[in-house]
């Protein structure tokens, strides 16, 4: 299995991400934008589908990508129903399910729908790993304070465990035998988990319910004060979904989602952008020292991910409050492609089981 090509498919809300690699190397890297006119003509994500499917087409086309030449085709995770950990081939259940978001409608769920699109006009596989409604969680972490609900895990599954390994592998001990809290903050959300003897057994909602805001997300907000928001008759369902998942955090407080615009903005001296900033990066780490709790004060490391941390002073902000539980790991990079092909690689050489979905 020397010299196969994996081609990587990876969307996100406004991009659709590209990549392939020969094992574990990339040779091709591509972002293709989507601009907001042509993503308004579709009503759901899922009627994305054809559009973003002919932009991979093409631009695979125009870079000489010869699809004959691909082995297996690995697809962002998307929303599915909850399972375990490690790879998973995306059949058609699978798309049955992530197109009709059974867990939640995002432009992720499209990463197992073009993924296994393609790989079938190629007579190849597509698979999915470690998809983001991973589920690992303790009893005790479902329960919520009504019998009416109970807490879901959906979080950043695939880099959790991607830094959660490497990490383990610079220490040279097995992920398996670590109490690890691993605080991972993306282009939209943010998830802080407690990784306990390799698996999550605690972890904030990090689509649509609590743990601290993020750039485009509320987080945690005042409970009575939503309910009322929500029989006020200003909102639409639809709108306040919108204001929990896309228009809320920084974009919400400071009419932005780049952090690059709003580091830029700290350093001219705007203060309302570094008191935001300033405030996520306190609520970042009430949620890290709540996890102390969650692994019984019995904690190895702390790992950071995420270009937000790139920014010397929220590093330094979060650092100050939790810098004295356990040692900290950097890893600002979140590189989902590497993971994704890793473990596309690892299917090719037999090294790992594929799961069906169920």
């Amino acid at each position: 299995m020397i010299n196969k090509n994996i081609l990587v498919i990876y969307p996100e809300v406004k991009v659709t991400k590209l990549a392939v690699y020969r094992n574990t190397e990339p040779i091709f890297l591509k972002t293709i934008k989507h601009l907001p006119e042509e993503l308004a003509q579709f009503n759901k994500v899922g009627d994305q589908k054809g559009f973003r499917l002919k932009a991979i087409m093409s631009e695979l086309e125009k870079n000489s990508i010869n699809l004959e030449n691909i082995e297996l085709v690995m697809g962002r995770s998307g929303m599915v129903k909850p399972v375990s950990q490690g790879v998973y081939l995306i059949d058609e259940n699978m798309v049955n399910d992530l197109e009709q978001g059974v867990m939640g409608v995002h432009a992720t769920n499209l990463g197992g729908i073009l993924a296994f699109e393609i790989a079938s006009t190629i007579g190849k596989k597509a698979y999915m790993a470690n998809p983001v409604v991973v589920d690992e969680l303790s009893d005790v972490a479902r329960v919520t304070g009504h019998p009416l609900f109970k807490r879901k895990s959906i979080f950043h599954a695939l880099n959790h465990k991607h830094v959660a390994s490497k990490y383990a592998k610079s220490v040279n001990r097995p992920y398996e035998d670590l109490n690890l809290i691993v605080c991972h903050i993306g282009s939209g959300g943010i998830s802080i988990g407690a990784h306990e003897k390799g698996r999550v057994v605690d972890v904030n909602q990090a689509f649509d319910g609590g743990g601290p805001f993020s750039v485009t997300r509320t987080g945690t907000l005042p409970m009575g004060q939503l309910v009322e928001l929500c029989f006020s008759g200003k909102y639409t369902k639809e709108e306040i979904m919108e204001m929990l998942t896309s228009k809320g955090g920084y974009m919400a407080y400071l009419g932005t989602d780049s952090i690059t615009t709003i580091n830029a903005r700290i350093a001219a001296g705007d203060e309302q952008a570094r008191f935001i900033s300033y405030a996520l990066s306190y609520q970042v780490s009430k949620e890290i020292a709540s996890h102390v709790a969650t692994l019984s004060g019995k904690v190895d490391a702390i790992i950071l991910t995420g270009m937000i941390f790139d920014s010397d002073s929220f590093l330094e902000n979060v650092k100050n409050r939790i810098g004295h539980i356990a040692p900290i790991a950097l890893y600002p990079s979140v590189n989902d492609f590497e993971a994704l092909a890793l473990f596309g690689l690892h299917v090719l050489k037999d090294e790992i089981p594929v799961k069906e979905y169920k």
